[in-house]
């Protein structure tokens, strides 16, 4: 049985949602962002005009011009003189943003809107661990490498009990991120569970670089993984893995997991690897279709390529899977992809608010719609409950002994 858990990067607080299957956690629902880092728009006015605002922003700009079969003008007037507070414009926005029914637009307040430039910069402050909460607990699911956190020895499986002295106990992951961030070179004390030994662990507070790229070599094979396309640094981050990687023979890129983030970031990866033709097209509010197309580069990779995908490899992440694929460019292994076709796009708010507003679809350079769909592996290859047990990484293997069998027919 699947269950539907949240996750958080606690280290400024940075919010997604994952999947839980068992002991595997898959991150997933980060949106596909259309563009870059926002400036904070300072500017000051009424919870009413904020709303207000926020009705205007998506009546001229989602992409379904029917607002999921509604008229549109319903809520323009549907809290007048009722929105006094911050909270209030935020319960109301979100509400109508609802009626949508469209999972991926979304109303950020000013804390979420800084959180996300945050992980758009990689500039975040923290401790350096990854939680999520399973039924109620606050778990360690992830602890980030030469970071405070690893430093004073938190590891993945603990549960957070307190957060200088105030009990986690029925807290959103919002409300513990809180708690937890503060100034840099500031101590939090966290209070954790591991096993039945209560631990009490003082942290101090430092800025958490974020890589989104790393890579190893194994002989002839090179191994690249892709956690998240959310930075603006994970182009030159993957450049730098395929120099790592270059005396290699066939390649591996592993997206499972990874939730996607900006569209540009997919289209400069993808672009590395097809030098001519459709990448993706985008389809607008009104059926205006885009088509980004190759550009010329200094960067010519003719080597074998697998790409490892999952349930959770969406929106970025399908965007080159389905390019490479659609060119048979590289062979897909592993299960299909969570099928998230939509493009969001960053608005800047008033009160330092936004907006992650749908604004249009995308097709693979083949024409797939592959919204709700995914995008089917050309092997697929899933885990067992005693491959989950054993810790056994039965996909990877699989992609290198194929990687191998092909290597051996091209010589």
């Amino acid at each position: 049985m699947r269950r539907r858990v949240k996750a958080l990067i606690l280290v400024f607080g940075f919010v997604t949602i994952a999947f839980v299957t068992r002991a595997v956690y898959l991150y997933t629902k980060n949106p596909l962002l259309e563009s870059n880092l926002q400036s904070v728009n300072t500017q000051k006015i009424s919870y009413q005009k904020l709303y207000e605002k926020n009705w205007q922003t998506i009546k001229n700009e989602y992409y379904d011009p029917s607002f999921n079969h509604q008229h549109w003008n319903r809520w323009h007037n549907r809290y007048q003189n009722k929105i006094k507070t911050k909270e209030d414009a935020k319960v109301a926005i979100e509400t109508m943003l609802a009626s949508l029914d469209d999972p991926y637009s979304r109303y950020l307040t000013a804390e979420e809107f800084a959180q996300q430039n945050n992980s758009i910069t990689s500039k975040i402050s923290g401790i350096g661990v990854s939680i999520v909460n399973d039924a109620g607990k606050i778990v360690v699911v992830n602890v980030i490498e030469s970071t405070p956190a690893q430093f004073a020895d938190v590891k993945s499986g603990d549960i957070i009990m307190a957060v200088d002295g105030k009990a986690v106990s029925g807290l959103s992951l919002a409300e513990v991120s809180n708690l937890v961030k503060g100034p840099i070179n500031t101590f939090v004390n966290i209070d954790i569970l591991r096993g039945n030994e209560k631990i009490s662990k003082n942290i101090i507070r430092k800025e958490i670089s974020i890589k989104t790229v790393k890579s190893s070599n194994d002989k002839n094979i090179g191994y690249i993984q892709i956690t998240s396309f959310i930075s603006k640094s994970t182009p030159n981050e993957f450049l730098e893995a395929l120099e790592n990687t270059s005396k290699t023979k066939g390649l591996i890129i592993d997206l499972r997991g990874n939730t996607g983030g900006l569209l540009n970031n997919a289209i400069f990866i993808a672009n590395l690897f097809i030098d001519k033709g459709n990448l993706v097209s985008i389809v607008g509010r009104n059926g205006y279709k885009y088509n980004v197309e190759a550009q010329d580069t200094n960067v010519h990779i003719d080597k074998p390529i697998i790409l490892l995908v999952d349930g959770a490899s969406a929106s970025a992440s399908e965007i080159l899977s389905g390019a490479l694929k659609d060119y048979n460019r590289a062979k897909l292994v592993g299960t299909k992809t969570y099928g998230k076709g939509m493009v969001q796009k960053i608005i800047s708010m008033p009160n330092e608010t936004g907006l992650n507003l749908t604004i249009a679809r995308y097709l693979t350079p083949s024409g797939n719609d592959i919204n709700k769909r995914g995008i089917t592996p050309n092997v697929e290859v899933k885990f067992t409950q005693e491959d989950i047990e054993q810790r056994k990484d039965v996909q990877l293997e699989y992609a290198k002994n194929m990687l191998n069998d092909i290597l051996a027919r091209n010589n």
